[in-house]
C-alpha cells in the first residue's frame, strides 16, 4: 500500500466481507477513545447507540437509540429507547459506524448538536437541537418504600434499586444498596435496570452473584460451542432468599440481559417489562502498530437455559402492570400513594 488511508481501506473492506456490524476497524484516534471509554464520564449529550439488529422491518445500518442517560440532555429532551437516529447535525447516519456516531455526539460543554429522530409511532423525521454536557455515570440510587397495609398493620418494606450502568464502581455500590436496606427491614427487593445499556461485563457477573446461592450465571460460546462457563458458589451471596423483581425494557442491553438472564434461568427473580435489546455479541479488542485497532466478534453469551441473547434479547416472565417511574423518589410514590394511576400492589408486582 502506498499511503496509510489505502491500508486502513483494505482492512475495512476485508472486515465488511464478515458482514458483522460489530467487528470493526479503529483509526488510532477512536481506538484511543476506546480504550479510555470506561471512565465515567463523559461530554455528550448521554446517549448509547447501536445498531438495529432487533427489528427487520429496517436495516441493520440503521443507528438506534439503545438508552438515554437517565436525566441527560437527550432523555430531558424526550429522546427514548428504540428512537431511530436518522442523521447527526445533517449527516446522514445510515451505515455509519458506532465510533463515528459518538465522535459526532460529543464535542465542547454547551455547544449544540443537531439529531433528526423517527419515533416508531411517527412516520416523519423531526430534528431537535440538544445542549452537550459533562455526564457522570453515577451507576447506582436505591430508596426505601414504605407501602401502608389496608389492615393497619406496619407498612411493608420493600428496597427499590436503580442500576443505571456497570462500570467498576457498580458491583460494591449494589452491594452497598442491598446491605444498608436490609439493615434497614426490606423484605423484598426491586432491581430497576431498564435502559441500562451494559458496560463492564465483569460487573454484571459480581452482581448476579450477590444475588444467587449457586448456578451459572452465563455461557460463553462461539462455532464450536461452549467455550468457557461463569458460574457461582454462594460464596458473593448477600439476597438470596428475599423476593426479588427485575424490571427491564428495550433498552436494557448486554451486561444488562446476562444478569437478568441469570436470575430469571435460576428461578431468582420475577422479570417484568419488555423484551430487552438483544446485545449478546462479546468483541477483543486488537492494537495494531500503528497505535490503530481492530474490534472483532469472537464469542456470544448465552443464558443458563442456553438461550442466546444476541437479536432475541431476554423474554420477561410478564408485561409491567403500569408505567413506573425510573427516579427512586418517584417510583416509591407509586407504591407508597394509593390514588396514584401508577400504584401497584405488592401481589401485582411479586406474583410469578
Amino acid at each position: 500500500m502506498k499511503t496509510r488511508e489505502e491500508t486502513y481501506a483494505a482492512i475495512r473492506k476485508m472486515l465488511a466481507t464478515l458482514d458483522d456490524p460489530f467487528t470493526r476497524f479503529l483509526e488510532p484516534e477512536k481506538f484511543k477513545s476506546l480504550q479510555s471509554g470506561t471512565n465515567g464520564a463523559v461530554t455528550g449529550v448521554g446517549l448509547e447507540v447501536g445498531f438495529n439488529t432487533s427489528d427487520s422491518s429496517t436495516s441493520n445500518e440503521d443507528l438506534v437509540v439503545v438508552s438515554p442517560v437517565s436525566g441527560g440532555p437527550a432523555a430531558r429532551a424526550g429522546v427514548v429507547p428504540g428512537d431511530l437516529i436518522m442523521a447527526i447535525d445533517g449527516v446522514p447516519t445510515h451505515g455509519m459506524g458506532l465510533y463515528d456516531a459518538a465522535r459526532r455526539l460529543q464535542g465542547p460543554v454547551q455547544s449544540e448538536v443537531q439529531l433528526t429522530l423517527l419515533k416508531k409511532e411517527s412516520t416523519a423525521p423531526k430534528t431537535i437541537t440538544v445542549l452537550r454536557e459533562k455526564i457522570t455515570l453515577n451507576p447506582v440510587t436505591w430508596r426505601l418504600c414504605e407501602i401502608p397495609q389496608k389492615d393497619g398493620s406496619a407498612p411493608l418494606k420493600l428496597g427499590y434499586i436503580r442500576l443505571s450502568t456497570f462500570n467498576q464502581n457498580s458491583s460494591s455500590a449494589v452491594k452497598n444498596a442491598i446491605e444498608t436496606l436490609q439493615e434497614s427491614g426490606a423484605a423484598a427487593f426491586i432491581l430497576d435496570i431498564r435502559n441500562n445499556s451494559g458496560g463492564l461485563f465483569p460487573s454484571g457477573v459480581e452482581i448476579a452473584k450477590m444475588w444467587l446461592d449457586k448456578g451459572v450465571i452465563v455461557y460463553i460460546a462461539d462455532s464450536m460451542g461452549v467455550r468457557d462457563i461463569y458460574d457461582t458458589d454462594g460464596g458473593s451471596a448477600i439476597s438470596t432468599k428475599e423476593p426479588l423483581v427485575v424490571l427491564v425494557n428495550k433498552g436494557t442491553a448486554s451486561a444488562s440481559e446476562i444478569l437478568a438472564g441469570a436470575l430469571k434461568d435460576n428461578k431468582r427473580a420475577v422479570i417484568l417489562g419488555e423484551p430487552t435489546f438483544g446485545k449478546g455479541r462479546i468483541q477483543s479488542v486488537f492494537q495494531l502498530s500503528d497505535g490503530s485497532g481492530m474490534a472483532v466478534t469472537i464469542a456470544r453469551y448465552e443464558t443458563p437455559a442456553h438461550i442466546n441473547i444476541d437479536k432475541v434479547g431476554i423474554t420477561p416472565d410478564r408485561p409491567l402492570p403500569a408505567a413506573l417511574p425510573m427516579d427512586e423518589e418517584a417510583f416509591c410514590r407509586c407504591l407508597e400513594d394509593a390514588s396514584s394511576d401508577c400504584n401497584l400492589t405488592f401481589t401485582s408486582l411479586f406474583s410469578g
